[in-house]
């Protein structure tokens, strides 16, 4: 951290910063906590899941849809802070409302849940794209990485805390309900994020920009128009949002079906949560290795190398028997999961043109969030007709050989930026 300037810090802190919500709000307690509460008003487990699936589809292709629309219209001078500062706000000031919230108003915590859905979503796509602004092309795979490894290990302090909370009211040895201990959780969750995005605030600004026209919004709808017609032009980047999509699902679905997969198994939900804790610990090592071999071998080189690592994840996911197959299977997606997203982060910023960054950013968000949709049908629809979840996860492995075939067709990032270069 010493050898990086104030801006790649306060960047980089994000990452540290927001992982209290991907863990305690996304994944860990407030999933557990709604369906608490709606099973309290009286909602049948299945309604309840629908009702949780419906938030999160409609939160997630609201801001799957807007995105590259709002980073057209960042793309001009001064917008990208404005934007970001709007969503984070958006994501803090509602996560903080979940802990505000009565239990029992379980669709006002839905409504609430669904609004820090498109803050931290909305947040995420002009933070990634302000990696073109606080760092050189030389050092993106640096600090890319680690801003992964800084948000695993961030993230491991908000969910022992919460945890701890949760589990000493469940035994009664805090005078704690285990509502208000989730509550006080969340609170612990919005204070996090809150508190270590004040360096990005305060220290990172737009570097690469275009100058602001008398209309922004409909310049910025004119614009993506323009984007589409010369997507010709961008043909490395879609080739690889192309690859992107792909691959990215595989690892997604891996990251969200792996508790499912462990239940059915027979992993008890304590064995569970410690395999996830060990999980994000041993990744933010691996995501730094990752960004210093891509220096030393090429960023296309690490990412090739990590869907291999996924392709014998599959395929040793396919002989899974034991409690330690699973430790096994886990400690190679920790191996390699904060590398690959890392680096299709950098990646990609180097690919684009730095003045579009928010534009193409956008792109890239709405390739991330709808890779969320084949992975886990083709799980489901291969274990249904196998009657075996272990021929699930290893029909994943098609995703990634595709992935990795496009991947393997789109030219070095210094060939297509300076193709980019010349088109414009």
């Amino acid at each position: 951290m010493s050898r990086m300037t104030k801006q790649e810090k306060s960047w980089v802190f994000y990452d540290w910063a927001n992982s209290a919500y991907s863990i305690l709000i996304t994944t860990a307690v407030f999933p557990l906590y709604f369906k608490a509460a709606a099973k309290e008003a009286g909602l049948a487990g299945a309604t309840s899941t629908a009702y949780w699936g419906y938030a999160n589809s409609f939160a997630t292709l609201l801001i799957s849809i807007c995105a590259p629309v709002l980073g057209s219209i960042a793309d001009f001078r001064g917008f990208k802070k404005r934007f970001f500062t709007f969503f984070f706000a958006l994501g803090v000031i509602f996560t903080f409302l979940l802990a505000v919230v009565p239990s029992s108003q379980w669709m006002i915590l839905l409504i609430c849940y669904m609004v820090t859905v498109i803050g931290f979503g909305g947040t995420n796509i002009f933070y990634d794209a302000f990696l073109v602004d606080v760092t050189t092309e030389e050092r993106m795979n640096k600090i890319s990485s680690r801003g992964f490894a800084m948000g695993y290990i961030g993230s491991t302090i908000p969910f022992i805390m919460g945890i701890a909370l949760i589990i000493l009211a469940q035994q009664s040895i805090l005078p704690l309900s285990v509502t208000v201990a989730s509550q006080v959780a969340f609170a612990i969750t919005a204070l996090w994020w809150g508190l270590f995005t004040i360096p990005m605030l305060k220290n990172v600004n737009q570097v690469y920009y275009k100058e602001r026209v008398p209309n922004p919004v409909s310049n910025g709808f004119k614009q993506l128009f323009i984007t589409f017609k010369k997507i010709k032009l961008y043909r490395p980047l879609f080739l690889f949002l192309l690859a992107y999509f792909f691959y990215i699902d595989g690892v997604n679905t891996i990251i969200t079906m792996s508790t499912a997969y462990g239940s059915d198994l027979g992993i008890d939900s304590t064995n569970l949560l410690i395999i996830l804790f060990a999980t994000q610990v041993v990744a933010a090592p691996f995501a730094i290795l990752y960004g210093k071999l891509a220096d030393r071998f090429k960023g296309k080189t690490m990412l090739l190398v990590g869907i291999f690592v996924y392709i014998i994840i599959c395929t040793y996911a396919y002989f899974l028997k034991t409690v330690l197959d699973f430790w096994i299977l886990a400690m190679l997606v920790a191996s390699s999961q904060g590398g690959i997203q890392a680096l299709s982060r950098s990646y990609f910023a180097k690919l684009v043109p730095k003045e579009s960054a928010n534009e193409f950013f956008g792109f890239y968000s709405i390739f991330y969030k709808f890779a969320a949709i084949l992975g886990p049908f083709l799980v489901g629809f291969t274990a249904q007709m196998t009657g075996n979840t272990n021929s699930g996860v290893f029909s994943l492995i098609v995703l990634f050989i595709i992935g990795g075939i496009i991947l393997m067709r789109v030219p070095e990032s210094n060939q297509a930026t300076q193709s980019n270069s010349i088109t414009h």
